[in-house]
């Protein structure tokens, strides 16, 4: 493409996955100094102190603030879909302070994920995943914001309960039933471990994207790194590269996802591999974002 990528969508990456080892604050301010990226994605923050300076970071960066709440329910394993209510009501109080803490760094709504499910009773956690969606979208429209869930495996790293695709498209209709504040997120690193493609996808989820992530992901059951890991582009095994990116631009060119007007937020999730240094991965992902992006046709 001769326009730049930042015509027809804000490139962000997440904070918790680019700087896992450096403070927030640190991580916030490297970003933020970056002018390659419009968007940034930001999580909960415990620290009254840290939380004003981040804050204040985030309002003089002119970058749009996107909220993942995703680590507020992995890390204490809270279950948005669990059958057991009290459980299910203690995943839906952290994703109602999420859209509150959201509001306050200023970003415009939330991201988070299903939880696991079981073969037994998974019509029962759908139904439980409808209820506390809903709730969040009703709480959400009345601060104006958005509620997004983000698509993941289903039997391979974090098994949610939502996807794969098609499963996410009827979800995610489901929900726009009653509430026009829902969207999907879909990842590209994630394609790979829900046996899918972009095609597949883009075109099933079509109506409710909005919001894209890219990465990698080793699929093959046996290897270093197998699973929802988020490995650098070029890591030993994994599926995504240059290639795949290219065509994931192609399939969002072909279904009217870029929008100059309106950009969507492209985020990359990619993570040093163990001892793997932070600012070389980063640049690593931008270098492959650069050659794909070249290589789309006009």
């Amino acid at each position: 493409m001769r326009e730049s990528i930042h015509k027809y969508f804000q490139v962000g990456t997440i904070v918790w996955m680019s700087y896992p080892n450096r403070g927030v604050l640190d991580a916030i301010k490297t970003i933020a100094s970056d002018d390659f990226f419009d968007a940034i994605e930001v999580t909960q923050n415990k620290d009254p102190e840290s939380k004003i300076k981040e804050k204040a970071l985030l309002e003089q960066s002119h970058l749009k603030v996107c909220y993942g709440a995703q680590p507020r329910l992995l890390g204490p394993k809270l279950n948005p879909n669990a059958i057991d209510e009290a459980e299910r009501a203690k995943a839906e109080a952290t994703l109602i302070e999420a859209i509150d803490e959201a509001e306050y760094f200023g970003a415009k709504g939330i991201a988070f994920l299903a939880g696991k499910w079981e073969e037994a009773t998974k019509d029962q956690a759908y139904a439980q995943l409808l209820k506390t969606t809903n709730n969040l979208c009703a709480y959400a429209a009345t601060k104006n914001m958005n509620v997004e869930l983000e698509v993941f495996d289903f039997d391979v790293d974090k098994a949610a309960l939502i996807g794969p695709a098609p499963l996410a498209a009827k979800f995610a209709g489901d929900v726009r039933m009653k509430h026009s504040n829902f969207g999907l997120l879909v990842d590209l690193s994630h394609f790979p471990i829900t046996f899918e493609n972009s095609h597949q996808v883009i075109t099933t989820c079509r109506p409710y994207i909005t919001h894209f992530h890219i990465g990698n992901a080793v699929a093959v059951k046996g290897l270093e790194g197998y699973g929802d890991l988020h490995q650098r582009f070029g890591f030993p095994g994994g599926t995504n590269d240059t290639d795949q990116l290219l065509d994931f631009f192609r399939e969002l060119k072909a279904n009217g996802f870029f929008d100059a007007n309106n950009p969507y937020v492209l985020s990359f999730e990619v993570k040093p591999w163990k001892d793997e240094d932070e600012d070389i991965i980063v640049a690593n992902t931008k270098r492959v974002i650069n050659r794909a992006w070249a290589l789309l046709e006009d």
